[in-house]
């Protein structure tokens, strides 16, 4: 295998009540990367699209990814990356963990697969740490595994990826603004009361015995962010209706996608799914600002090859 051409989705994180270990994978919205041997030794990234990114390896997401995989083995070739990009950077759902999960996989793929999926994780988050500051894989982890995944810990890191009921699909509106991580962080307060804690550990239990158990009403009911999304959701114009009239519509539950600004909504059945999407398109046209608006089943396979 001489040369591959993989797509990378795009991911939700947090969920409302799994800040910082809870994401899922979401289908037909997402980067595509191509990855092919050259003779000379190291990794090179020789096309971006879609995005204004630099080229240099040690600077770009990707580059950096690719070469923590890369550099484990003892090759005789090095890897161009074409990093094509689908999801803007900022959006709220995975710009930067698509690059680096896409990046791992594919030099994985052309050295012959001396990783499993779950091990590339950690080489993900050497990606995410240049993007963001810190290694966390809330978002790389279902981007490389599909479905739902929930990291219990980084020391050792233990990711444990959990399918997602048949009928569920997910919505989300991305605004075209901005919401810098740094300052998503930055509203949030350094200490939570011993109640909050309680109630968020509660949904968190909730949601996942949820989807193991194909619940939608212990789903919905778990669907609860008393820790954060009280703090961020001034950041985001007319959250509150836009999450409001999904919730009238029959969506399951509904929140901030990532540190936003896309407000994501989950629903039972891609009827329901639709119908949020209508009112949701509606309530956020009030602001005047553009958007765009993504129906999606829950992605179960993660990044993959393709034609």
């Amino acid at each position: 295998m001489n040369e591959i051409k993989i797509f990378a989705p795009a991911t939700i994180a947090n969920l409302n009540c799994g800040f910082d270990v809870l994401g899922c994978c979401l289908d037909g919205i997402g980067d595509e990367m191509i990855f092919r041997k050259t003779a000379a030794k190291g990794i090179f990234i020789t096309k971006i699209t879609g995005a204004d990114l630099p080229y240099e390896t040690h600077k770009n997401v990707a580059g950096v990814a690719a070469l923590a995989v890369y550099e484990t083995q003892n090759c005789d070739f090095g890897i161009e990356i074409e990093i094509h990009k689908k999801i803007k950077a900022g959006s709220g759902i995975g710009s930067s963990s698509a690059s680096a999960a896409g990046a791992v996989f594919g030099v994985n793929e052309l050295l012959g697969k001396p990783f499993s999926k779950n091990e590339l994780v950690a080489f993900a988050m050497k990606g995410e740490a240049l993007a963001s500051g810190s290694e966390h894989a809330d978002n790389v982890a279902p981007c490389l595994l599909g479905n739902f995944t929930l990291v219990c810990g980084y020391n050792p890191l233990n990711v444990v990826a959990i399918e997602s009921p048949k009928e569920l699909f997910a919505v989300v509106l991305h605004p075209h603004i901005e919401v810098k991580t740094a300052d998503a962080r930055a509203v949030l307060p350094k200490e939570i009361l011993m109640k909050d804690a309680i109630t968020q550990t509660g949904n968190l239990g909730g949601f996942i015995a949820g989807l193991y158990a194909n619940d939608y009403e212990l789903i919905s009911r778990s669907l609860q962010d008393v820790m954060v999304e009280p703090y961020r959701k001034n950041l985001i114009p007319n959250f509150d209706n836009v999450k409001n009239v999904a919730l009238q519509s029959g969506a399951l539950g509904s929140g901030i996608s990532g540190a936003g600004p896309s407000i994501f909504a989950l629903c039972k059945g891609k009827s329901i799914a639709e119908n949020c999407s209508n009112a949701m398109q509606k309530s956020f046209t009030e602001t005047g600002i553009s958007f765009d608006i993504y129906i999606s089943e829950i992605n179960t396979k993660g990044v993959e090859i393709i034609n």
